[in-house]
């Protein structure tokens, strides 16, 4: 299967078989021992499975800190879904797990994501370096 470079501009490329049944028996466990993580996302009428939103750690900012994140198929951009769900998402973290902060990042030049956290109520907060490229930090708080 090849990657349309347009719709990989911003994500680390396709995962193997193996690796996505990694991510998702590292999802699963999360799970349960947390009792949060990422979701399935669905469209009813549309698609069984459009990619995933959640929460997620994100200790490579800080020790403790959780972001949410989404990953959707190129096809399903667009739509809200990512703003609908990161909102529920934002909701869970705070009002079920009790989470006194999310954050979330992107690409500096991934202006989609970057309208999704703005959509979702979050701030601009700082750029960082991850995996040697420049991100931008959005932040909210409880």
């Amino acid at each position: 299967m090849n990657a349309d470079p347009v719709v990989m501009e911003h994500m680390q490329g396709l995962m193997s078989r193996e690796a996505v049944d990694a991510f998702v028996d590292r999802i699963e466990r999360h799970w349960e021992e947390h009792g949060w993580g990422l979701w399935a996302v669905e469209v009813p009428g549309v698609a069984p499975f459009v990619g995933y939103v959640g929460l997620w750690p994100a200790d490579y900012v800080a020790d403790g800190m959780v972001e949410v994140g989404w990953r959707l198929a190129a096809a399903h951009w667009g739509h809200g879904y990512a703003t609908e769900a990161a909102h529920e998402a934002l909701r869970f973290g705070f009002e079920e797990v009790g989470l006194e902060e999310i954050v979330s990042f992107t690409l500096v030049e991934n202006v989609a994501s970057r309208r999704v956290m703005e959509k979702a109520g979050m701030e601009f907060a700082r750029e960082i370096d991850r995996d040697g490229r420049r991100h931008v930090l959005y932040t909210v708080g409880r």
